[in-house]
């Protein structure tokens, strides 16, 4: 609602900020940035504008995608939006006093159940922003332990160490995070083979070390040997921090099975789709023990005076609406739209709904990587490497020039590496997920084998 001010209180708001008119307020503006004129086209009623709307719509391609890059197209079952859109979810946010709202708190309990289940972790919050941000609070958490554990150490250099297949959005993220505090150190370390051997991890931790983050699978889709990287930080007394792939838990080992301390994911593929900037959501679950030092809320069960089963919002204690400057994170909301979506496509797959989905992603991404393999001038860049729905394919040719040439047959046929890792400038990662067909995939193979192979390497 817009209260509007009256000329006596605008009269004594100039005075307190000590200039004489409104003008003398807004004097350093320069004029024509004052009231800038604006060419727009005539109005349009609205079946002209819907016309209008139509013919750029009409621009658009639909191309068949093998993008995957942490934003991958799993199916979501119609029913998933057609109830998490319903009213009572879509204008849900929690409100205050939050306990008035038992529908959506109890939504909140089910999808960290859920989460926890999924993970094989033993707490999980209301949800986070995406799974970049997600892993920077886990990096948080960690930092947070490791000072709590060694107080005469606090204010000391503390490292942080993740490998180079850790997503590029991530590691950037990471750096946003933490680039100005001078008590930590970001170590990135490279992966020549695709993956990070726990022997060289090993030689980098120290007892200087709060965290060690990695993804299985990681960026390039390869299976890092996750549970030996977990036991070479905890040997020197880190936190193991698991970047996993939530639909491939349906086959994969879940962190918690391997002892990992925190656990995150990017929830897009449960219930949300691959859009341009968002929306997205993060996964966030830990051990117990770490409970106090999450971010974001948490949503637990009790029961009220009468005895009647009731769902609240817990430990507050420690977010910054109410500690400040001395909460655990500035984290005060969630993504409760998204987690409902994710909620409801959980619940409709199940456990076997989901190992189907994750055995397709296998399935086809194997049969696309030998297909490709087989065409003269392509082959594995890491080889016989064990992946799950994600590899990556040495082209003939610079990937960005390759993709191009492929998309003049509607085929978007992976994301060109060269960008993030200059040594790999003529690597494209593919993708296959359950969404697509065989048929998709010959397309890709024929399309593949007309790439002129004159500008191999």
């Amino acid at each position: 609602m817009f209260v509007p001010t009256t000329e006596k209180e605008r009269q004594e708001m100039l005075r307190k900020i000590g200039v004489g008119s409104f003008d003398e307020l807004v004097g350093s503006i320069p004029e024509k940035a004052r009231n800038p004129a604006y060419r727009l086209p005539k109005a349009l009623t609205e079946m002209e504008l819907a016309r209008h709307m139509e013919a750029l719509g009409a621009q658009n391609r639909l191309p068949l995608s093998f993008l995957g890059g942490g934003a991958q197209e799993h199916y979501i079952p119609a029913a998933v939006w057609a109830v998490a859109l319903r009213g009572e979810f879509a204008t849900a946010y929690t409100p205050y006093q939050a306990e008035a709202s038992q529908g959506t708190l109890q939504l909140i309990y089910e999808f960290q159940s859920m989460v926890c289940r999924l993970l094989e972790m033993e707490v999980a919050n209301a949800s986070h922003y995406d799974g970049a941000s997600a892993l920077a609070e886990a990096v948080n958490v960690a930092l947070l332990d490791f000072d709590g554990r060694n107080p005469g150490r606090r204010g000391a250099v503390k490292k942080v160490i993740f490998p180079e297949t850790l997503h590029p959005h991530y590691r950037a993220t990471l750096k946003t995070y933490f680039h100005q505090r001078a008590d930590v150190r970001l170590e990135c370390l490279p992966c020549p083979d695709g993956t990070l051997a726990p022997s060289v991890l090993a030689g980098y931790v120290d007892d200087s070390t709060a965290a060690v983050a990695a993804s299985c699978p990681n960026f390039f889709g390869l299976l890092e040997p996750a549970g030996e990287l977990c036991r070479a930080a905890h040997a020197r007394g880190a936190l193991f921090i698991a970047c996993v792939d939530p639909v491939g838990m349906g086959i994969l080992e879940p962190p918690g099975s391997y002892g990992a301390d925190l656990a995150v994911a990017e929830g897009i593929g449960l219930g949300i789709p691959p859009s341009f900037g968002g929306p997205s959501l993060g996964l966030v679950a830990a051990k117990r023990s770490l409970l106090r030092k999450m971010p974001g809320r948490f949503c637990g069960l009790t029961a009220d005076r009468d005895g009647r089963r009731g769902y609240v919002l817990t430990l507050q204690a420690r977010e910054q609406h109410i500690r400040r400057e001395k909460s655990s994170s500035n984290v005060c909301t969630n993504q409760a739209l998204c987690a409902t979506a994710a909620t409801i496509h959980m619940a409709l797959l199940g456990p076997e709904g989901l190992r189907e989905a994750a055995e397709l992603c296998y399935g086809l991404s194997h049969e696309l990587a030998s297909a490709l393999a087989d065409i003269p001038g392509f082959r594995l860049k890491f080889g016989g490497a064990s992946f799950y729905n994600e590899f990556v394919l040495q082209c003939p040719q610079d990937a960005s020039q390759a993709q191009k040439f492929l998309l003049k047959d509607d085929i978007l046929a992976g994301y060109p590496l060269g960008a993030d890792y200059p040594w790999l400038k003529d690597c494209l990662l593919v993708c296959a997920t359950e969404t697509k067909t065989r048929a998709d995939l010959r397309r890709l193979a024929e399309a593949a084998r007309k790439l002129p192979v004159a500008a191999a390497r």
